[in-house]
């Protein structure tokens, strides 16, 4: 026979033939679908009259591949599978008689040096009549779609009797050719929406997958399963760049392994990863095949080298990025025997590129964040250490002032200048030692590795012992201190000094900046779960600007009269973080010149 994909065997230059036997897809192209094309191809045989019959479709890459042989054993073990250019085929029924849907070339209009080149002819000898088949005669029809495209071809070779086929025979033929044309069409529209169905779905898992993924290093182990299935790959890796563009950010193979590129195969895929990424298309390399517009001849050779000696017999080339920026490329590999790569999956590959550099973008803001809040956390525990460190080593000479100073003021010699000096001396150095005492707390409250050992705290009872302590300070400014509480516990769980630094911190600064003859009141209730405290007064206030930082380290209001009052800096602060670490929490209402009330919630003790 000299016929098949192109026609006949004969059309199968033997430079040119590769024989790619494709593997099964349950539910696609290679069972109902094929089934129906062979049965086409048995009609023409067992029917038609001839002894060959084969159908070929045309597929992404240009060539022809035989996807029905009838007819012949030998002829179907040679040819079923193999590819042939569209163009070498299109050569030969330029020399065609037309009959119809047929196209017929006898064998005289061939070039003489063809005739040793086809793939497989049969051994017969041709009978002595004027319109006796040669072995090397072409019948063929090709298929084409409404738009005037060709998708496949009808080929039969060696009639019964030995002759070129008359006018009946050709009719029926015909029939055959219609049926094999509305057969193939059906059959690549199936084989193209399975296609598009497999790959939406590969998409929408990477989407649903690497978008869960916070590292980058964790996309390619999420997103393998989906891409390799939809994509019918036989590995694959990522590349990404640096963040500024410029080099070699990292590789990270779908199996967890190393893909040892060179320095300079590198140096290729990012700047064909850039070239693609600016004009939005995917590259395929493999041998035979031209390169794109992102790879140079030499630059593609040496990629074939490379492939060559890890087994690898095609890749595609997808570029990822996010905006005008690539970030990296996406690489899936075949293997010899796979399926060529079809321009669906170039395009569905170049939506995947857009979704991962997102995902990619987004991976590396979150580990950028996470590295910042990693140095904001480990300046945060050494600011806690040196503050814990310097009031250490603060407290000890202070408390050896202290003593002096009382030793000193006890004396009988000293004069009025002298013991005026003397307290002096002491108020500072009390006020430095609230500010030592205030700073050791706070690093204390402030470190995750001191947590609070839970016991129940009546905050009652709190609340009494502050207020009678306080109450010496408010009598003094005639303040008017009220407690409004159940007489019962009210329990929460925590730390009872902490607790009770919370209370007095509130209570003593609404005593301090609360004008004389004003009004303080502490309120305890639960709600639910909870356990509110509030301290309300009507003393100076807080503007809107200074509640921004009220619990701020070192903040001081910006109130003049408020800055009047001595204080640390630092009271508002150490509530905040033992409410915290309390699980509670704190809220001001407050307006300049018309009082404050902070409200602290806490969990409730159980039962």
């Amino acid at each position: 026979m000299g016929h098949t994909t192109g026609g006949t065997a004969r059309t199968h230059e033997r430079a040119h033939t590769e024989l790619q036997p494709p593997p099964a897809q349950p539910g696609g192209w290679y069972d109902a679908s094929r089934e129906a094309l062979q049965t086409i191809a048995d009609g023409v045989t067992q029917l038609a009259g001839f002894g060959v019959a084969a159908i070929s479709v045309v597929r992404d890459d240009g060539k022809l591949e035989v996807m029905a042989v009838a007819g012949s054993d030998e002829a179907r073990t040679q040819l079923a599978g193999t590819r042939t250019p569209v163009a070498r085929l299109e050569r030969e029924i330029e020399k065609a008689d037309e009959w119809g849907l047929l196209r017929f070339v006898p064998h005289e209009r061939l070039d003489e040096s063809a005739g040793d080149t086809w793939g497989w002819v049969p051994d017969i000898t041709p009978l002595a009549h004027e319109d006796a088949w040669h072995p090397l005669d072409l019948l063929i029809a090709p298929l084409y779609d409404e738009r005037g495209r060709l998708r496949g071809t009808l080929a039969m070779d060696l009639p019964e009797d030995g002759r070129r086929p008359g006018l009946g025979q050709r009719q029926l033929l015909q029939r055959y050719a219609e049926q094999a044309g509305r057969a193939v069409i059906t059959a690549l529209e199936r084989e193209d929406l399975a296609h598009r169905v497999r790959l939406a779905e590969a998409a929408r898992e990477v989407v649903r997958h690497a978008s869960a993924q916070l590292r980058i290093d964790g996309i390619l182990g999420d997103i393998r399963d989906a891409l390799m299935a939809g994509f019918q790959a036989r590995g694959l890796w990522i590349q990404t760049l640096d963040e500024d563009g410029q080099g070699t950010g990292a590789v990270y193979a779908a199996d967890g392994g190393e893909v040892a590129l060179t320095g300079e195969l590198t140096r290729i895929a990012e700047a064909a990863a850039r070239r693609a990424w600016d004009g939005q298309w995917v590259e395929i390399v493999q041998r035979g095949r031209p390169f794109g517009p992102s790879i140079s001849t030499e630059e593609g050779e040496r990629i074939l080298a490379f492939l060559d000696g890890i087994g690898v017999d095609s890749l595609l080339f997808a570029p990822l990025g996010a905006g005008p920026e690539c970030l990296g490329n996406l690489v899936l590999t075949r293997a010899h025997g796979d399926p060529e790569w079809s321009s669906v999956e170039s395009d569905a590959a170049l939506d995947i590129g857009r979704d991962l550099g997102r995902v990619i973008l987004n991976a590396r803001t979150f580990e950028r964040e996470h590295q910042l809040v990693e140095e904001l956390q480990a300046l945060d525990t050494y600011k806690s250490q040196l503050i814990a460190t310097v009031s250490h080593e603060l407290k000890n000479p202070l408390t050896a002032i202290m003593g002096h100073l009382e030793m000193l003021d006890a004396s009988p010699d000293l004069t009025g200048t002298t013991r005026s000096s003397l307290a002096a001396m002491e108020r500072g150095t009390t006020r430095m030692v609230r500010v030592v005492e205030d700073l050791l707390l706070l690093s204390k409250v402030g470190d995750p590795n001191n947590p609070v050992i839970p016991a129940p705290v009546d905050l009652r009872r709190i609340i009494d012992e502050v207020v009678d302590l306080t109450s010496v300070a408010a009598s003094r400014k005639g303040i008017t201190l009220l407690v409004d509480a159940p007489r019962e516990q009210v329990c929460t769980v925590g730390d009872r000094e902490e607790l009770d630094r919370v209370v007095a911190n509130l209570v003593s600064n609404a005593v301090k900046y609360t004008p004389d003859h004003g009004h303080v009141t502490v309120r305890l209730a639960t709600c639910g779960d909870e356990i509110l405290l509030t301290c309300t007064d009507d003393g100076l206030g807080i503007s809107a600007e200074d509640q921004d930082h009220l619990f701020a380290e070192f903040f001081r209001s910006t109130n003049p009269e408020a800055h009047a009052q001595p204080g640390t800096g630092l009271g508002l602060a150490i509530v905040l973080r033992i409410v915290q670490r309390h699980g509670g929490r704190i809220e001001v209402e407050s307006e300049l010149g018309r009082g404050s009330t902070f409200r602290v919630l806490l969990p409730a003790a159980p039962g």
